[in-house]
């Protein structure tokens, strides 16, 4: 097995909004977190979605947050960057349920 792009690690966000908040309240959310690649340098691009799979096992979740870095120094460095502290606590206070997992994307060769 082969590391697609040599450094290249995902931070994934797996979140369930909690009862109440609006679907335009989520987009603000949403904006806010994509916003975070122009605050910090180590973030280097941003995409979400909601779950749409019909196997109903995504145990509550709704929302998938992806962030791409370089290394799991630029995670780190991520995590401690006041911008994304500040929208953390924001983000993490509307959520009922969150999990994160960090990866480096990996290529099968067949």
């Amino acid at each position: 097995m082969e590391e697609v792009k040599s450094g290249v690690v995902k931070h994934i966000l797996l979140g369930k909004f909690k009862d109440g908040i609006s679907e335009e309240q989520i987009q603000e959310y949403i904006k806010g977190y994509a916003n975070l690649v122009n605050l910090v340098p180590t973030m280097k691009a941003f995409r979400w979605g909601k779950d749409v799979s019909n196997e109903n096992m995504h145990q509550g979740f709704t929302h998938v947050f992806e962030s791409t870095f370089d290394s799991t120094e630029g995670i780190a460095e991520y995590v401690a960057h006041p911008d994304h502290v500040k929208y953390a606590n924001i983000l993490l206070s509307q959520l009922e349920k969150v999990l994160v997992v960090d990866y480096k994307p990996t290529a099968v060769q067949l």
